[in-house]
């Protein structure tokens, strides 16, 4: 064979690897392995299903659905959970994302924390059945990633670890405890006066044709952006607990009030108690069940200074 032949017949067997080496960039493993790391817990027409949500993990407890709200069921208490936390819990589960395949061999489970015995449990309802019944078990050494099973199946996966701050927080990190739900979803526009009575004296703020003025304190030059920062805080209001002890219609409620009136007519009152040595304070506001433990941080907020609402 001559020279040219050969030189020819090199270059060629030199293309065909560099096109296979490309080939195998492109389309191979992980074309091959596509439907094995995308994957989904649950399938959203599922979650949408969803009625009760059974979570065993460093406590037990059950998140139920009652005419379109999530409530938390807990020592046979039953309280209002956050609407967007429960949300937020099953966007995890729902949302496809990449979920390699660990193992399949059951006698892994133990090793990734995944027997029935160690696990964490997620059993989620719908009416007539069980939806999804989900293992959780250890991180990987990275803390990166967490290992899954389906508890009927053997394959293991791994993925969003961002589930174990779910399982691992009290069970009062899915309690709601705005004062003011927010389903009510509402705009300071809609609000014509707030009066604050603090035990000794009443704050008026009322709306004279888009600007606040205040009467029952002496405010020299009143600033519209503090008024409606305070105004604010009020609406979106937060405990910390639900206060067992207290009876909405407890006398100790009595101590002092806030009275928010809407441009619709409506009156929204908040009872609040004197507050202890600590400076917590208990409230409950009007068409509630519940009354709401308020920590310092929080209670010190309710009652402000006449300089705090002068232009600085």
């Amino acid at each position: 064979m001559k020279y040219k032949d050969k030189l020819v017949l090199l270059l060629s067997l030199i293309a065909v690897l560099v096109l296979t080496y490309a080939a195998s960039i492109i389309f191979g493993p992980d074309m091959g392995n596509s439907r094995v790391l995308s994957h989904v817990w649950l399938e959203q027409r599922s979650a949408e299903r969803t009625t009760r949500i059974v979570i065993s993990a460093q406590d037990s407890y059950e998140l139920v659905k009652r005419n379109n709200l999530w409530f938390v069921l807990h020592n046979s208490l039953e309280l209002p959970a956050r609407e967007l936390r429960v949300n937020d819990f099953l966007d995890i589960l729902t949302t496809r994302s990449q979920w390699p395949v660990r193992s399949s061999n059951e006698s892994s489970h133990e090793r990734f924390g995944l027997s029935e015995e160690l696990a964490s449990r997620i059993t989620i309802y719908g009416e007539y059945s069980v939806l999804l019944d989900l293992l959780v078990g250890n991180d990987d050494i990275f803390r990166n990633e967490t290992y899954f099973r389906k508890s009927a199946q053997s394959e293991v996966r791994a993925g969003d670890s961002s589930i174990k701050v779910y399982l691992s927080s009290p069970v009062s990190s899915w309690y709601n405890l705005r004062l003011f739900p927010e389903s009510e979803n509402i705009d300071i526009s809609a609000i014509q006066r707030l009066t604050v009575y603090n035990g000794e004296e009443t704050q008026v703020f009322s709306r004279r044709n888009r600007v606040w003025e205040i009467s029952g304190i002496d405010v020299q030059n009143p600033s519209q952006n503090n008024i409606e920062n305070y105004i604010r805080s009020i609406i979106n209001l937060e405990g910390d607990n639900f206060a067992d002890a207290v009876l909405r219609d407890d006398p100790v409620l009595n101590h002092s009030r806030i009275m928010v009136e809407f441009g619709n007519g409506r009156i929204a009152t908040i009872r609040l108690s004197q507050a202890d040595e600590s400076g917590r304070i208990f409230a409950h506001a009007s068409g509630r069940e519940y009354v709401y433990s308020l920590p310092l941080w929080s209670s010190s907020r309710l009652y402000r200074p006449a300089s705090s609402f002068e232009m600085q």
